[in-house]
């Protein structure tokens, strides 16, 4: 998090958090596991809903995706917030 400019950042597995590119079935405990993801994903929102009304920006970031890219998205971001203080 990065707290004066109020932009968090979460790392989300494709396995834990249901990447529609990725994400795959559990093979044992198949029910569990996606009832699992569901409450993930149900959670992810809340979380994100709830930190937007208090003014955070939040991003997310698969754990499939470019970390140049994604660090620089989080620049750009904290770059932007601070510059509108």
């Amino acid at each position: 998090m990065f707290t004066k400019a109020k932009v968090a950042v979460f790392l989300d597995g494709c396995f834990w958090h249901g990447c529609p590119q990725h994400h795959t079935r559990a093979v044992t405990n198949a029910g569990y596991w996606a009832e699992k993801v569901i409450r993930n994903r149900e959670r992810d929102a809340e979380t994100d809903r709830l930190l937007t009304e208090a003014g955070w920006s939040v991003i997310r970031v698969w754990e499939h995706d470019s970390p140049n890219e994604a660090a620089n998205r989080v620049a750009e971001e904290v770059r932007t917030r601070r510059a509108k203080r």
